[in-house]
């Protein structure tokens, strides 16, 4: 019995990791290393396997999980988050170029400065791709509030991207 659920575990997993992985890095940068955040949230999954409903839930399922790790681990630190001497970008795709890699990390560093809700709400659409519907669910919040999150979360991540464009525009024309 053992084996058959880990064959079903593993066939319902696969198809989905690029996006789960997608999430745990964008949701924990900074604060952890996302690789433990997956095996932490699998290894829960699996022992709650027998709960889930269905194989179209799955994915909430982890985002669950994972959000709830998260949470817990945030808690136990209570110390400043986003220390630049701790934060560290690991983007290890393949066929990325340097200019994708530091879009995408001053993006991470966008995204830890939004209220952790925000946040939370835009790696989950913008990143993963889910429908606000399944925010919803993952969330416990009505499809308004999921609106609201992603409206604010937007602006106000528009407004540290062009602060930060405008600061390194101007320390490029001071180095001149």
């Amino acid at each position: 019995m053992h084996v058959k659920k880990q064959v079903i575990f593993l066939e319902w997993y696969e198809p989905i990791h690029p996006q789960f992985e997608r999430f745990c890095k964008a949701r924990v940068f900074g604060d952890m290393d996302y690789r433990d955040l997956m095996n932490e949230t699998l290894l829960i999954a699996f022992q709650k396997f027998e709960t889930i409903q269905s194989k179209e839930s799955f994915l909430s399922f982890l985002f669950s999980i994972c959000v709830r790790i998260v949470g817990n681990y945030l808690q136990k630190r209570k110390t400043e988050r986003w220390n630049d001497s701790e934060s560290s970008v690991n983007i290890r795709e393949l066929g990325t170029s340097p200019q994708e890699k530091a879009d995408v990390y001053f993006l991470y560093l966008a995204l830890a400065q939004l209220v952790e809700e925000q946040r939370e709400s835009i790696i989950l659409f913008e990143i993963v791709g889910l429908s606000i519907k399944e925010i919803m669910e993952i969330q416990g919040i009505s499809e308004s509030a999921v609106k609201q999150r992603l409206k604010r979360g937007r602006e106000k991540l528009t407004e540290i991207l062009t602060f930060e464009a405008k600061l390194t525009k101007k320390e490029v024309n001071h180095a001149k």
